[in-house]
């Protein structure tokens, strides 16, 4: 007989909260009961799931006992009072929140990547920030056949992955500056900081804090996750990985150039890199640049898999090239890589909380 799991999305009600309950709705996952959590503002609102209503309950600790898979995506502060409860309980957490990444005791999984990574999870399993990836994603079957020394990214990032807010305040934003009235900006770049900036017609430099170097967080985060999903620490020697982060005027679908050198001497050329990306999982090759072809976030919206395009050489640096990655920062960057996490968990048969795991993180008051 099939097993079949209790499951609790945390966050339901939130942009990647709703498109959990559609991404676990097209799984493979056999599911007994769901459970949606959220704040108490949010409590006694009604989702569908598979022609069901199921009613939003407040968040508890005791809301996770019984529950087997816990799909998070509530932001840090939630995760990081909730995912202990949640294991303390036996129930396994795939977390989207940015709380348990560089944590030592939890894997940071992109299933295409480094799927390898779950046999070791002490009850959390934490997902990746959306522009690393699609990054790591397009990069991984380069890393195999060619090897990968330098990696040098620029993001065009959509408001959508400033979350729901932001993307009504672009709306609203262009609105008002295509009807000639004032533009207000109350949340880009950084809910909370001295000064904000319209996103409509506009491009900021600024994701995230900065941090005292002049990188902002968001680069800081590409630089150390990009290492650990690839070279299993988080500041791996390895590669060298670099980066901008810019926010952009687009509603779904993160851009990203991306610059590499593969190892000397590894043969690598535009052909067989493109050959390599062809073949690989979770890639679609949109390159053709006679007929204009390449990826563009309106076509990546609604979609699952990583776009890549304009690949090209360096034709001043040996070894070196660059590349054009978009993808849908909402499903691949965040609800479809949390599903897929689950689905090779339930796969794998590795839905248990190891003895002892809940140790490691403690819960808080």
């Amino acid at each position: 007989m099939t097993k079949s799991y209790n499951v609790a999305i945390l966050g339901a009600t939130g942009a990647v909260g709703t498109r959990l309950i559609e991404q676990l709705e097209q799984s493979t996952i056999p599911v007994n009961s769901l459970k949606l959590l959220a704040s108490p503002r949010s409590a006694g609102k009604q989702l569908e799931f598979k022609g069901e209503k199921i009613t939003v309950e407040a968040t508890t600790p005791e809301s996770f006992d019984g529950i087997d898979l816990v799909l998070a995506s509530g932001g840090g502060s939630v995760s990081a009072q909730y995912a202990p409860e949640a294991v303390k309980r036996g129930a396994v957490v795939v977390d989207n929140s940015s709380y348990w990444r560089m944590n030592d005791d939890v894997p940071l999984v992109v299933p295409e990547v480094n799927e390898s990574a779950l046999s070791s999870h002490n009850g959390i399993i934490a997902n990746p920030n959306c522009s690393t990836i699609q990054m790591v994603v397009a990069l991984a079957p380069i890393k195999q056949q060619f090897g990968l020394k330098r990696v040098i990214v620029s993001t065009y990032q959509a408001a959508s992955g400033a979350g729901q807010s932001a993307w009504n305040e672009l709306v609203a934003e262009t609105t008002a500056y295509n009807a000639g009235e004032p533009v207000h900006a109350n949340i880009l770049p950084v809910k909370g900081a001295q000064h904000h900036y319209p996103l409509a017609y506009n491009l900021l430099p600024q994701i995230d804090v900065f941090e005292d170097d002049g990188y902002t967080h968001e680069e800081w985060k590409m630089i150390h996750e990009t290492k650990k999903i690839m070279f299993g620490d988080k500041n791996s020697k390895a590669v060298k990985v670099t980066g901008t982060a810019v926010r952009v005027p687009v509603p779904i679908g993160h851009g990203e150039t991306v610059y590499f050198e593969t190892n000397d001497g590894a043969g690598a050329t535009t052909a067989s890199i493109q050959a390599a990306l062809r073949s690989a999982a979770g890639v679609v090759l949109e390159d053709n640049p006679a007929e204009q072809l390449y990826p563009q976030p309106v076509n990546a919206a609604g979609k699952r898999e990583t776009f890549v395009g304009r690949v090209r050489p360096d034709l001043e640096n040996d070894d070196s090239f660059h590349m054009w990655v978009v993808s849908d920062n909402l499903l691949k960057g965040a609800a479809w890589n949390t599903v897929q996490i689950a689905e090779r968990l339930v796969a794998l048969n590795l839905v248990r909380v190891p003895q002892g795991a809940s140790d490691k993180f403690p819960v808080t008051k």
